[in-house]
């Protein structure tokens, strides 16, 4: 299936047994690099400091300006492996170690995962943003990006449907609870052959 952006996240591949998502910072998050990173070029243009001096103000408001950029961020999800891999890149973390970490990666096992569902968070100055968490039937929750989506949570339901669509939720929790009441039924089953093996 072609790419396509949903807001929230964007659908690189879309296929019956696998679902890549993406997610790049957006425009406030560059908006904001730009801002802070001017502010060192134009305290190096007017000052009549040193040369180094200049080169600390770039450098230092370059540096600020990437540890507070959204990171990249990728969630797949392979039917054929039954796993979620969730990666998170970081611009800011792989220049600070040199080039040795700057990428993060969590797999989980999806034949744990119970349920999706979007959760509010309140940003400072910004207001309100919404975002994806993973349950698992561990109590574990994962949220599938580290960075919330802000203004209207349209853009994350419709990431939230897309992925219950494509993981079937809906009829694995009807599976899951026609196999409890199995169960249930041949515990009862065999405690009353028990009973009746005991009288």
């Amino acid at each position: 299936m072609s790419v396509f952006q949903m807001g929230y996240m964007k659908v690189e591949t879309h296929t019956f047994n696998l679902l890549h998502l993406k997610r790049s910072p957006g425009v406030r998050s560059w908006s904001l690099f730009v801002g802070i990173a001017s502010v060192g070029l134009a305290a190096a243009y007017y000052s009549s400091d040193s040369i180094l001096w200049k080169l600390f103000y770039v450098t230092g408001c370059v540096f600020v300006a990437m540890q507070n950029m959204e990171e990249w961020e990728e969630a797949v999800f392979d039917k054929t492996k039954n796993v979620i891999e969730l990666k998170t890149f970081s611009l800011y973390t792989l220049i600070i170690t040199m080039w040795r970490k700057g990428q993060e990666k969590v797999v989980v096992d999806m034949r744990q995962l119970r349920d999706v569902c979007i959760q509010e968070e309140k940003v400072r100055y910004l207001g309100k943003g919404y975002l994806l968490v993973l349950r698992l039937d561990t109590g574990f929750s994962y949220p599938l990006t580290q960075s919330a989506t802000m203004g209207g949570r349209s853009d994350v339901e419709a990431v939230a449907s897309l992925l219950k669509r494509f993981l079937g939720l809906e009829e694995l929790r009807r599976r899951w609870e026609e196999e409890e009441g199995a169960e249930h039924s041949t515990d009862s089953d065999k405690e009353e052959e028990v009973e009746h093996a005991v009288h």
